[in-house]
């Protein structure tokens, strides 16, 4: 069975991602898959080398963000409203081009401390585009593992309402960190609880273990 890589940094995630694109589409390749993403951190830097370099090696690019999303307004210059890990994916040409106008307005409009977007620039500009509720750092995910399955849920309902139920999921994270382990099962349980799809994903910073 083949496997996508959803949630992937390029070295363009400055301070955090290794992998350049070349290696992203060499390793892709070697492991014989159809397709993989480049979600990196708050930009798109990247965006036109790795559609070039994917399509030149007959992999399907798919174009992503690993965006911060405030509950608050996004041009409000403050931490006192919480912020969340938000990975959006371009399923289509709608979706790519709002992808680069949410982190457009997320640099000229929400930038405080980090490029950040807010519900209201996502619910204006989601069309064409699938959300994953992100890492630990997530809106489902922090909830859960704070014991407030309630507000979780609330996120859930929004969130789908804002993507589409088809179009938001729940990502399953695994590497290797203990606090991975203990949410897994909770969003497992979760998901089946209240019929939502799963996504699993490695939030991949570097090529290789090692």
């Amino acid at each position: 069975m083949s496997f996508v890589h959803l949630h992937t940094h390029s070295h363009y995630s400055l301070l955090k991602g290794m992998i350049t694109v070349d290696e992203l589409i060499e390793q892709a390749k070697n492991f014989e898959m159809p397709a993989v993403a480049l979600t990196d951190l708050g930009n798109m830097y990247a965006a036109l080398e790795f559609y070039q370099k994917a399509t030149k090696a007959g992999i399907k690019p798919i174009f992503g963000l690993d965006t911060t999303l405030t509950f608050g307004d996004r041009k409000e210059k403050s931490t006192k409203h919480p912020n969340y890990q938000l990975i959006l994916l371009a399923k289509n040409q709608q979706g790519l081009e709002n992808l680069f106008r949410l982190v457009t307005l997320s640099h000229v409009e929400g930038f405080y401390y980090k490029p950040r977007i807010d519900r209201e620039v996502l619910t204006q500009y989601c069309e064409g585009l699938i959300g994953l509720s992100g890492t630990h750092f997530g809106l489902i995910s922090k909830p859960l593992l704070e014991g407030r399955e309630d507000e979780a849920l609330s996120q859930l309902k929004e969130f789908q309402g804002i993507f589409g139920e088809e179009n938001f999921y729940l990502e399953l994270v695994d590497t290797g960190l203990d606090l991975h382990k203990t949410l897994r099962p909770k969003l497992i349980e979760f998901a089946r609880k209240y019929d939502a799809p799963l996504a699993a994903t490695n939030d991949c910073h570097y090529l290789k273990k090692e």
